[in-house]
């Protein structure tokens, strides 16, 4: 149940979020069951999803999950936006982060909070205030200008950044310094050494500068899945190794 006071704004946002909801029917959008109205309260129903959101399970829960498993999850969120970004109208979400990002008993991922979508009939949408949090959105958007669909890749890479390498978007920085790093000095995230060379460059070109330098989530969902093959296989042959060392330990005589 995701609940607000009810007040001339979040009425609005309240009722845009709910048309937005009530339309999506995808296995990585979590799913909208109703709504509920009381003279104080507004509250949107949905499914519930007991791992909670994927930032405090990457950062808080102290879980520690395979690259395998983490790729999965990347491919779940872009599968999620994939679909958002063809619906017609398309539907921008303008809020991509972890925290928006719920998880199931059985480690899907699904996205929420549709507060600040819109659904998109033009090319650009008016982003008159930069709502939202720093350390996940585009510099476009840092700056309020006009943006598009490609804010929310964006986001994704920042979120890929978030599952590859464990670690919390800019921390140490305050809001006001990602905005500035990020907006204006057009720095991006270090990318440790070691992670997957696929997967670094993928996270780089969700963060272009130019929104129409970065790829489309149909374009992100083909290299992850290429990168999940990859991983799947090395993973296959190092059991498979393991397997004939105990093997051959076992039929060793035994002094």
């Amino acid at each position: 149940v995701i609940t607000t006071q009810e007040t001339p704004e979040s009425k609005q946002e309240f009722l845009s979020e709910v048309t937005i909801m009530r339309r999506l029917r995808h296995p990585n959008i979590v799913l909208f069951m109703g709504v509920i109205t009381t003279q104080d309260n507004l509250a949107i129903v949905t499914e519930f999803l007991p791992r909670g959101s994927l930032f405090k399970l990457l950062h808080r829960s102290g879980i520690n999950l395979d690259l395998r498993r983490r790729l999965r999850m990347a491919e779940d969120v872009a599968k999620g936006m994939h679909y958002l970004h063809t619906c017609n109208p398309m539907i921008v979400h303008r809020d991509l982060k972890s925290p928006n990002l719920l998880v199931d008993r059985n480690w899907c991922v699904k996205v929420t909070d549709f507060g600040l979508s819109r659904m998109k009939s033009g090319t650009f949408l008016s982003t008159k205030s930069a709502q939202g949090t720093p350390e996940w959105m585009a510099p476009e958007v840092l700056r309020s200008e006009k943006a598009n669909e490609k804010s929310d890749v964006y986001s994704f890479g920042v979120i890929l950044f978030e599952l590859v390498t464990g670690k919390i978007p800019w921390e140490g920085l305050n809001a006001m310094q990602v905005v500035g790093a990020v907006a204006f000095q057009d720095k991006r995230l270090e990318v440790p050494e070691g992670v997957n060379p696929q997967v670094a460059e993928l996270m780089k070109q969700c963060w272009a500068s130019a929104p129409g330098d970065r790829p489309s989530f149909e374009k992100i969902l083909s290299v992850l899945r290429g990168v999940i093959r990859t991983v799947t296989q090395e993973q296959q042959k190092q059991l498979q190794q393991q397997k004939q060392q105990q093997q051959q330990q076992q039929k060793q005589p035994k002094e």
